[in-house]
């Protein structure tokens, strides 16, 4: 999944490796955000910050607006076409609010997809028309054709969204990693979560505002945001994000949280939300991933509690994927969530296998032909 342009990146993900083989911890090599050949990892800090200041004017390339919702918001829960066979129905008569997908425009009119997804999940995220690189390439220039699409399709199936994701250190243009002064970067962050979540107000259950921000050992991940302003990105972050659509729920997302004591998790995620939350940071929830190696889903249950106690109001289970796809895998991940209060839903990283950015290791939950496989029916009966 990398697309390395130096030694130096290579040297950054062997190191990662060895702190996470040193502590023991479950540890997904890290993976792009699940997009072949379009992240680039920058190692090189920029330059010491100056004092020139620039105007950023926001424009909006898009020619359509997303629908207005027939009714008040997202609402509470997901909805789902598929009665006693749809894993979303079944998993939220057990009081959860979806069981979620992730899709965009480009597999919502392929296939069989928007079918699928209508009968058996009851929220949807965008693959990658909300990131960065796709709404705001070119400074104040915003393009938000394909999340409308996707907007207006979750809202005219009744699906709850989930926006993925406001702040993130791939998948980012250069103009935005070039920035070395704090008082631009500030204004440029601040105006992009104002345009992007302010275009979708009302809309959106659960906004992914910062996205894998620590190191395998807890430390602070270097990029842009962290280099030019310190820990002061995350409250800078949230701030906006909250002012922009005061309603949805505003989430830290991350992966390889799937081990309650790795120091991903204590030092690095739990550690420094409580703090976060002390200080006044509108932290509402932290997101798992969940891209899990066959046999990790065990651990789920209490690797969802840990987080559950930074003093969060809810976490989920955000990019669910799972090596070879086990019905014990998928079963133990679905009954971590259901018997966690504060676990709201699971979303998955796709529909079907051949669409997975991990391909080759059938993860998901439906076949090549769209059929349900052997988990998928599992997590049902354990429902």
């Amino acid at each position: 999944m990398l697309n390395f342009k130096n030694l130096a990146a290579v040297a950054v993900l062997l190191s990662n490796i060895d702190i996470a083989q040193a502590q023991g911890g479950a540890w997904t090599q890290y993976y792009s955000q699940c997009v072949p050949g379009t992240a680039v990892i920058t190692t090189t800090a920029p330059p010491t910050p100056t004092t020139s200041k620039l105007t950023t004017l926001i424009t909006t390339t898009s020619t359509s607006t997303p629908t207005t919702s027939p009714g008040t918001g997202p609402g509470d829960a997901g909805s789902s076409t598929g009665g006693a066979n749809s894993i979303d129905v079944k998993f939220r008569a057990r009081g959860k609010k979806y069981f979620g997908v992730a899709t965009d425009q480009g597999r919502l009119t392929a296939g069989s997809n928007a079918a699928i997804i209508q009968a058996d999940f009851g929220q949807v995220t965008p693959e990658n028309s909300m990131k960065w690189d796709a709404t705001e390439n070119t400074q104040g220039s915003f393009t938000f054709s394909q999340a409308d699409y996707l907007v207006n399709w979750a809202v005219t199936n009744k699906k709850l969204i989930r926006g993925h994701t406001l702040c993130w250190h791939s998948q980012l243009p250069s103009w935005v990693s070039n920035i070395n002064n704090a008082a631009t970067l500030t204004k440029v962050l601040q105006d992009h979560i104002a345009a992007e979540a302010g275009r979708y107000k009302g809309k959106i259950y659960a906004w992914d505002v910062v996205n894998e921000v620590f190191n395998e050992d807890g430390s602070m991940r270097p990029s842009v945001f962290f280099n030019v302003l310190g820990e002061s990105f995350i409250s800078i972050a949230f701030a906006a994000a909250r002012a922009a659509d005061p309603t949805a729920k505003l989430y830290i997302n991350d992966y390889n949280l799937d081990s309650a004591t790795y120091a991903k998790v204590t030092t690095g995620m739990v550690n420094h939300v409580k703090k976060w939350i002390a200080a006044g940071v509108p932290i509402d929830g932290i997101g798992s991933q969940g891209h899990l190696q066959a046999g990790q889903g065990s651990a789920a249950a209490a690797a969802l509690a840990a987080l559950a106690a930074s003093g969060v109001s809810e976490v989920a289970v955000t990019e669910l994927d799972i090596v070879g796809a086990a019905s014990s895998d998928y079963v133990a991940v679905t009954n971590a969530c259901l018997n966690l209060a504060k676990c709201v839903g699971i979303t998955v990283w796709g529909v079907r296998d051949p669409d997975s950015w991990r391909a080759s290791n059938t993860p998901l939950l439906f076949d090549a032909n769209y059929a349900p496989k052997a988990a998928y029916n599992a997590i049902l009966a354990a429902l």
